[in-house]
């Protein structure tokens, strides 16, 4: 009886499903709780259900599910609910993925840091991707695998026993007690990772940060095909329609838009493609390098994800550590990079260095020249010999259209590879896809990248291809229109509130290609202590979004994207993009994302209110 109420539910669901739980990467922080992500969400949904109310207006004002989409959305919990409900399971106890690997990943890394043995075992064939030799060499993961006729023919065995299997049905999924971990794989929509038993439940949030931080969760579009299958309880048919095409068009877009005519991989988000840049670039390193320590250079307050997965990484491989490289406010990037360098040099140790051209989110540019200088530089370990050179791995999201990787620009004489998070000026916002290309001196680099982006099946999908193939043809245009609006936008707040610090490009960086639709705005406050300041200014940011929201709600959006098709992203990077960064590192400031498509004289308009009331 449950079942067909549960069923028949969703079927409702799906026939008034709001336009943005699909068209969308970055959802409503004004209606979000993170440490209640997907729970909130699913306690107003359950409600719902439990009333029989599925109408359009009811779905729409439900608590946003995760700030990215990435993470899950609206559609992956409902998902994950329907298929609990099947099961008696805890929906939190059910995790769908894009991916078809990074699940089995995801368990084999907890137990690498508990110790724990792991046995894999399957009745037909693993996915594809899966490269047993390679994951115990480079991921440094132990698990033994086992092929069996039947899952009642499973072992008993010491440790956690994951079933891999490949089914054609959403539903209906073989949970037995010989169980731990039941990994459905399903063709090119991803898998559904069944958590099983209260004694595993501890694994729930290890499994979802690493969906969270190295693949995506199974996408909107392909849950909805999941969704469709499960209330008919149908087979599911994935239409390719131009894959191929789509892909090659995308690759020769990546080529054209970096100046530069390597192989261009495509990843199904940012932190998708900087995982496999990491990976590739460890398995590099334990092939040319053997014995050697390797130490990736990330600044402490940059993207939280870059931060966060970054020390993930070497939490799980003994020879790799997190150096600090201190870039914006009073450091200088430079003369970091130097220090850092000569410091990594004296331990004759390999230097891989993660930065983001302009910062984020203080929209800084270094001195290139210098930069570049510095990383050229050639350098001694402590016994005299030459150090190894550096690889520098630049996130170029603010600013995708500045050539930096081909003949005679900054970075072609040294290693390079540069990468951008898709969701952002790529495609507008409509997919979360990332990609990234080599210089031609990272060449045998980024074969490498390609096995791991190809390993943990995080390649982008066949939609993301298709809303890359329509989008990146008119980025540059929507960046250059873009920045005309932000600087616009920065000049006038100036004028009005000209005690305020804002963080943008100079107008000779612009003149130099530097065109970010961004800005940071520290706001003037008051007090008598430095705790009554800080607590005055945060106060004002929060009275700021709450203003620009409320007056122009259509297009003012308290959101954590970038390089939106149209309005106006408002967001404070300490409390969304910076969320897993050291506290003494975030920025409580406002970080604002101006569109070409937006009503600028009434966002001047409001701000200007917002000065009057303070």
């Amino acid at each position: 009886m449950q079942e067909a109420n549960v069923l028949n539910y969703i079927k409702a669901v799906l026939e008034n499903i709001p336009n943005n739980w699909i068209g969308l990467t970055t959802h409503r922080l004004d209606i979000y709780t993170e440490k209640l992500a997907k729970t909130e969400f699913l306690e107003a949904f359950e409600n719902l259900y439990k009333a029989n109310n599925s109408d359009a207006s009811a779905l729409s004002e439900l608590p946003t599910a995760y700030d990215y989409i990435r993470l899950g959305h609206p559609l992956s919990c409902v998902l994950e609910w329907g298929i609990a409900k099947m099961h008696n399971l805890k929906p939190e106890n059910v995790i769908s993925f894009a991916s078809k690997v990074t699940p089995i990943l995801a368990v084999l890394r907890k137990n690498l840091l508990d110790g724990k043995q792991t046995q894999i075992v399957y009745t037909d064939t693993l996915p594809a991707s899966f490269d047993a030799e390679t994951i115990k060499k480079v991921y440094g993961y132990t698990f033994e695998l086992k092929k069996i006729e039947n899952i009642t023919a499973i072992p008993e065995f010491d440790g956690s026993t994951i079933l891999v299997s490949a089914r054609e049905s959403i539903a209906n999924y073989p949970l037995h007690s010989n169980i731990d971990f039941l990994i459905n794989t399903h063709g090119n929509l991803g898998s559904v990772l069944l958590v099983n038993g209260t004694h595993n439940e501890s694994y729930i949030s290890a499994i979802q940060h690493v969906r969270r931080r190295e693949t995506v969760a199974m996408t909107p579009i392909n849950c909805l095909t999941a969704l469709k299958s499960l209330a008919t309880t149908a087979s599911f048919i994935i239409e390719k329609n131009n894959v191929e095409a789509d892909k090659a068009q995308v690759v020769d877009l990546i080529k054209t838009i970096n100046g530069v005519q390597t192989k261009a991989l495509v990843g199904s988000s940012g932190l998708s493609i900087q995982y496999a840049i990491m990976m590739g670039l460890v398995h590099d390193a334990l092939e040319n390098h053997p014995g050697k320590d390797i130490k990736f250079i990330v600044p402490p307050n940059c993207y939280g994800g870059t931060n966060d997965q970054a020390r993930r990484v070497a939490a799980c491989i003994e020879n790799v550590a997190i150096v600090d490289l201190p870039v914006d406010g009073d450091n200088d990037m430079v003369k970091s990079v130097h220090n850092v360098l000569q410091n990594v040099a004296q331990e004759d140790a390999i230097p891989y260095i993660i930065a983001e051209i302009p910062t984020n989110p203080r929209v800084e540019v270094p001195e290139l020249e210098k930069l570049k200088e510095a990383l050229e530089q050639e350098r001694k370990t402590a016994t005299g010999e030459t150090a190894i050179a550096p690889v520098f791995i630049l996130d170029q999201t603010f600013c995708p259209n500045v050539h930096f990787l081909g003949e005679g620009k900054t970075f072609a004489g040294i290693r390079a590879i540069s990468y951008a998070s898709g969701s952002k000026f790529p495609s507008g916002g409509l997919c979360t896809a990332g990609y990234c290309i080599g210089n031609e001196k990272a060449t045998s680099l980024v074969e490498k990248i390609e096995v791991h982006l190809t390993l943990c099946d995080n390649e982008a999908t066949i939609a993301q291809y298709e809303i890359l193939a329509q989008q990146l043809p008119s980025m540059n245009q929507r960046i250059h229109d873009a920045y005309v609006n932000t600087r616009e936008f920065v000049n006038y707040i100036q004028e009005v509130l000209p005690e305020a610090k804002i963080n943008f490009v100079s107008s000779a960086l612009a003149s130099q290609g530097f065109t970010p639709s961004v800005f940071s705005l520290d706001l003037p406050t008051k007090g008598d202590t430095e705790e009554e300041k800080e607590a005055y200014k945060r106060k004002l940011n929060h009275k700021l979004i709450k203003l620009m929201i409320t007056e122009i709600p259509e297009e003012s959006k308290y959101c954590v994207s970038y390089g939106q098709l149209k309005g106006c992203y408002w967001t404070i990077p300490a409390t969304s993009t910076q969320g897993t960064t050291k506290e003494g590192d975030k920025d409580y400031i406002a970080r604002v994302s101006l569109s070409a498509n937006m009503d600028l004289e009434k966002h001047k308009a409001v701000f200007n209110d917002f000065v009057k009331s303070i």
